[in-house]
């Protein structure tokens, strides 16, 4: 008689870790659309409803995957940042690291910002939203107490500035504009937004 096949075990580990790292994978090649519990679960090799454990639903799963991208994003923010470089070239370095981050998580990206704006956010995801992308608004606000950038609120000219990198980005990602001739151009890029077109 052959012997009845073993169950699957639960314990797996750190289970959530691998949920979102393979949820991630599964953003990253077919969208968010193509997200499920029951098939995260079935390619970790646990019950259908082991995943529950850890995410009580499949917007849970988003907001855990937003949050890490907002945690890494904050950390390629900060370790790209050097305060003591003067304004135009600290804005370009932060620009290249925000760049590079959108063009290699372009999917996760869209999810972030999808996240951010929705009134039912949590804390966390909040205090994530607040440590990566409010650097850019708080070292605006730092620079116009200098005098080094026009008076205004610093939050709209952030999104001013934000725009032009984010668009950058979407070309980049969709192939309208190669990687190599976007960076090599990046400076002038910044230059252009910290002093404007208008002839001087």
């Amino acid at each position: 008689m052959a012997p009845m096949p073993t169950q699957r075990p639960y314990h797996h580990g750190d289970l959530r870790a691998t949920l979102l790292k393979s949820a991630e994978h599964t953003l990253r090649t077919r969208g968010a659309a193509a997200l499920s519990l029951r098939e995260l679960a079935r390619e970790a090799g646990v019950s259908h409803a082991a995943p529950g454990r850890h995410f009580k639903d499949k917007q849970a799963l988003l907001d855990a995957l937003a949050l890490a991208g907002y945690e890494r994003l904050a950390q390629t923010l900060e370790t790209a940042d050097e305060p003591g470089l003067a304004l135009e070239q600290r804005l370009a370095g932060l620009a290249r690291a925000y760049i590079g981050f959108a063009v290699d998580n372009a999917a996760l990206l869209e999810l972030m910002f999808a996240r951010k704006h929705d009134p039912d956010v949590s804390e966390q995801l909040a205090a994530a939203v607040d440590r990566s992308v409010g650097s850019f608004t708080r070292l605006i606000a730092d620079a116009q107490e200098r005098g080094e950038i026009v008076a205004g609120d610093p939050e709209r000219i952030t999104l001013v500035a934000a725009a032009g990198m984010h668009g950058l980005a979407a070309f980049i990602a969709n192939g309208t504009f190669p990687v190599e001739e976007a960076l090599a151009g990046l400076d002038e890029h910044v230059h252009l937004v910290l002093h404007g077109l208008r002839p001087r």
